[in-house]
Parts: structure tokens; sequence; C-alpha cells
């Protein structure tokens, strides 16, 4: 495989992997974390159709050995909403602050609900 590829944990395709979205359980806390920290990791392509395929078949939660509660889900069906919407995308930096763990990413999930 050629060098910083990666392959989507979905549809596996094989793409670099600033393409993709990094999925983290990081070492030894067992939380999870968007596109930062250390421990087992998997990438999945930014996408409707692999977010609703990984989420059916629990991809992400057999890959990364943990359940993963609806509430990531939530945050990752969000975080695609957002990145695809025109407006969301102008008014929006342009790169997202990682969520350092769970609990940060259920706090972002609420303030997101209470801006629209």
């Amino acid at each position: 495989m050629p060098q910083n590829y990666r392959r989507c944990v979905s549809c596996r395709k094989l793409d670099h992997r600033n393409s993709f979205w990094r999925i983290v359980r990081v070492f030894p806390s067992q939380q999870l974390q968007l596109d930062q920290g250390m421990g087992r990791s998997v990438y999945l392509c930014p996408q409707a159709d692999c977010l609703k395929l990984a989420q059916k078949k629990d991809r992400l939660g057999r890959s990364l050995r943990l359940t993963v509660p609806e509430s990531f889900y939530q945050v990752l069906w969000l975080r695609l909403q957002s990145s695809n919407s025109p407006e969301a995308a102008a008014s929006s930096p342009a790169v997202e602050p990682a969520h350092s763990n769970l609990s940060s990413s259920e706090d972002w999930l609420k303030d997101r609900q209470e801006q629209n």
C-alpha cells in the first residue's frame, strides 16, 4: 500500500488519509475521538452512504472493538451535514476543531442543536 494511504472501513475505498475521517479509540481511556489521538483507529469516507452502512452493520464497533453509542453517530451525521451544506461551509472555519472525547462530542452536539 502506498505511504499515507488508508482504506475506508465501510466501502473499502483506498485513498490518501486526509480524505477520510479518522475515528480513534484512545488508549487507555477507551473514549472515542475524531481526527486525533493515539490508539486503535479506523478511517471512514465523509459520505452519507459510507456512514449509513457503517452504522447499519456496526463496522466502527467491530473494528474498534468497542460499542459505539448512538450519540457519536449523531455527531458524525451533523458533521457530514455541516460539511455538505454551502452556507455552513461559508460560515464555518476551514478546519473543524477536533473533539477531545465523547463527552465533549456530546456537548458539541447539544451546541449544534441549540444553534439550529
